[in-house]
């Protein structure tokens, strides 16, 4: 039992060791990139302006009446079909009838 319990401890060193090592390399080499990054972005020229937003998109052409028309009679339709409530049907025939 003895030999076995030193195994385990020597192991259990050996782990804990080279995890310091390897966050310490990680660590040191972390700094060098960030040291190469910044020494870049110093000499590196300067940065282009940013692009222009894209233009707003034109506003929908004015609906003919026909469509209008259309329009009216899907929400009748959704209305008694009871999809639709009274005060959801008057919203939407004024949106409508006022563009």
């Amino acid at each position: 039992m003895p030999g076995l319990l030193r195994g385990v401890a020597r192991t259990a060193v050996v782990a804990g060791t080279a995890t310091a090592v390897s966050n310490r390399v990680s660590r040191r080499q972390a700094g060098r990139w960030a040291q190469q990054d910044a020494q870049q972005s110093y000499y590196a020229e300067p940065a282009a302006p940013p692009p222009a937003p894209p233009a707003a998109p034109a506003a929908p052409a004015a609906a003919t009446m026909e469509e209008k028309l259309d329009q009216l009679k899907d929400l009748a339709t959704l209305k008694e079909q009871g999809v639709l409530t009274e005060e959801e049907f008057a919203a939407q025939k004024a949106r409508i009838l006022g563009s």
